[in-house]
């Protein structure tokens, strides 16, 4: 019997001891970039967030077929149409304000949605709250909006 208890015993210990050793290995966390030699975007600059109420619509284009991988990052399959600026903070107090640092850049109406396809797919035809920030390139009509939220507001545009 006692023979029993010294091997139930030694058995426990065995175990107790892997237990710890392996909780205390555990390696070290994953930092850094999650895809080794793909460049990843600069994190947004909250300054220059804005918010936009409008008509998510697709893009006819006459060019060149686009990737049909929804999942796929672009700039040229969606925009946002009857675009209204909402502001989230106290009146003229935001980066919408007559002197804040996009005032002059949010006099368009339409704005091409550069983002997954698939984040905007869903949402087509509806009207959308999106938020994100606005991409200044020379010559580029309509504006870029680099979205970073989407969420439907009602489910037809008027």
């Amino acid at each position: 019997m006692r023979s029993g208890v010294a091997s139930l015993i030694s058995v426990v210990a065995v175990v107790a001891w892997a237990a710890v050793a392996s909780a205390q290995g555990g390696g070290k966390p994953a930092t850094g970039n999650p895809t080794p030699g793909t460049a990843q975007p600069d994190p947004p600059n909250v300054a220059d967030r804005v918010t936009f109420v409008g008509c998510l619509q697709s893009v006819r284009s006459a060019g060149p077929a686009a990737s049909a991988d929804p999942n796929a990052p672009s700039n040229s399959r969606f925009e946002l149409t009857k675009a209204a600026p909402v502001e989230r903070v106290a009146p003229g107090t935001g980066p919408l304000a007559a002197d804040g640092p996009l005032a002059a850049r949010v006099s368009s109406k339409t704005y091409r949605l550069e983002g997954i396809d698939s984040q905007f797919s869903p949402f087509v035809g509806a009207k959308v709250e999106i938020t994100g920030a606005i991409k200044t390139a020379a010559g580029a009509t309509p504006p870029t909006l680099l979205v970073e939220f989407v969420q439907r507001v009602a489910s037809r545009c008027s």
